[in-house]
């Protein structure tokens, strides 16, 4: 199956806002088995972290990530695509995005964790050019109380 092509003019990349967070709750919670809390959504707003969603022209959310800026690396803290938009390329485009508000905040690099068991994510980030630089031990939470680590990757700008 082809991946179509996106009308690049028809998508709107927008700033995250307090309205857009009951949609992008719910997608979090569809994409994720363990997705961030809306506390995490609203902290990181709060905070005034480089948080962006990306629509179609008919307004429906396809997806969105949150960045943040320390010193010179930007964290991509969340990506998400739309269940039924992804495998389509609008994960790359919301990388690139995120690459580029990188770029634009003067940062070096985008660093980010991933988990063992996202090998979707893993090849993603690896043909974008992300490489593994570490492993955090029990980062993540799994099912049955258990923990699963993250892959910790680095992208260079």
């Amino acid at each position: 199956m082809t991946a179509p092509v996106w009308d690049l003019a028809r998508l709107n990349y927008e700033p995250m806002q307090a309205a857009d967070l009951d949609q992008v709750f719910a997608l979090e919670q569809s994409v994720y088995p363990h997705p961030w809390r809306m506390a995490n959504f609203v902290d990181s707003l709060n905070s005034g972290y480089q948080a962006w969603v990306l629509r179609d022209g008919d307004g429906s959310l396809l997806g969105y990530f949150l960045l943040m800026a320390a010193v010179d690396e930007a964290h991509l803290l969340n990506v998400a695509v739309s269940a039924e938009k992804q495998r389509q390329g609008l994960g790359r485009l919301l990388l690139n995005q995120s690459v580029a508000c990188a770029r634009g905040l003067g940062m070096t690099s985008v660093l980010l964790e991933v988990r063992p068991s996202n090998t979707r994510a893993l090849d993603i980030y690896a043909r974008y050019g992300f490489k593994q630089i570490g492993r955090r031990k029990g980062y993540y939470p799994a099912a049955n109380q258990q923990r699963e680590d993250a892959v910790v990757m680095r992208f260079e700008l």
